[in-house]
């Protein structure tokens, strides 16, 4: 591999550790104990927009399938365990992915300070932490029903496959769509013990949101992505990108109306489907807003609008969420 050049970023990181695009005074650099601090980088907890984007269509299913029929302590306990199940498979995902991606983020100036490429973990101690994340994760799945944990476990080969998908395929982003939304499939069963097609539009949905807010990321990352010859939707779209976004935000929004009207029309509860359908115009709205501020041509604009969407899906996720308490 060629020698990559001494850089600020790369300094950084072998100086104290803190990783470039993590912000900076995060916890994880100013609060967790000084032998924590690789291990928690390498599951970007010093970056916690991932657990939130994988957590968030957990809420949507869980508040609609809710809505659907009715709430209950077992669904504050399945927000919750999805909450911390979130934060430990983003983290083992994400060492897994920094595992395989060692190399390409090695020649990346947005990536080459994370723990791997700098030095401060090994691949081997990396391998041992992901299987440690995974194991946890893997005790609160168990607490689920049998559909919910087999949706669990198939949800592996999604998580196996992601990191490869840039290397075979300009639409490595749908890959990370299926993977980060299988959330919606699997809460839902949680609820109610199967998958409805209310369900399958939800998870739909969220694909769609994903292509919308990854795009946006993946432009960050562009120029060095076609230097090294990583594909994104980003290097396939170019400047015909503002069309594609626009395209998958309708899409986004069609796919979650139909599944509140799948899911509500048959309760035949006006009140919670106007909520509800409220809450889908609301997303949409937030969604729209990032288009008028996005500059596909600067990296900090394009990361402010990819963080963005955390607002946007939970604002979805709190109309649902009255609409199950109305």
């Amino acid at each position: 591999m060629t020698q990559i050049p001494e850089t600020p970023e790369l300094a950084a990181g072998r100086s104290n550790g803190s990783v470039a695009d993590a912000a900076a005074g995060n916890w994880v650099d100013r609060f967790a104990p000084a032998l924590t601090r690789p291990y928690l980088r390498l599951s970007r907890a010093d970056r916690p927009i991932g657990t939130w984007l994988l957590l968030i269509p957990c809420l949507w299913a869980i508040a609609l399938a809710a809505a659907a029929d009715s709430f209950g302590p077992w669904d504050l306990w399945l927000a919750v365990s999805c909450a911390v199940g979130a934060f430990l498979m983003r983290g083992a995902g994400c060492t897994w992915n920094d595992i395989t991606d060692r190399d390409i983020d090695a020649q990346v100036a947005r990536t080459r300070s994370r723990p791997i490429p700098s030095g401060q973990v090994s691949v081997r101690q990396a391998m041992v932490w992901m299987a440690v994340q995974a194991l946890v994760a893997a005790a609160i799945l168990f607490s689920y029903n049998w559909t919910a944990i087999g949706l669990g476990v198939s949800s592996l080969a999604l998580v196996a496959i992601y990191p490869f998908a840039k290397r075979f395929t300009w639409w490595p982003q749908v890959f990370l769509g299926l993977a980060f939304n299988w959330g919606a499939l699997l809460a839902w069963a949680a609820h109610s013990g199967g998958v409805p097609l209310a369900a399958v539009a939800l998870y739909a949905s969220g694909i769609a949101w994903t292509l919308f807010y990854d795009t946006i990321y993946a432009h960050q990352d562009r120029e060095d992505d076609a230097l090294i010859g990583v594909k994104s939707t980003a290097r396939l779209f170019g400047t015909n990108t503002g069309w594609w976004l626009r395209m998958f935000l309708v899409a986004a929004v069609l796919l979650m109306a139909l599944a509140v009207l799948l899911a509500l029309l048959p309760a035949r509860q006006p009140l919670q489907l106007v909520v509800a359908l409220g809450g889908v115009w609301a997303f949409g709205w937030h969604m729209a807003r990032q288009m008028a501020r996005l500059n596909i041509d600067d990296p900090a604009s394009c990361r402010a609008e990819f963080l963005a969407n955390r607002d946007a899906g939970l604002i979805a996720a709190l109309f649902l969420a009255v609409a199950a308490l109305l």
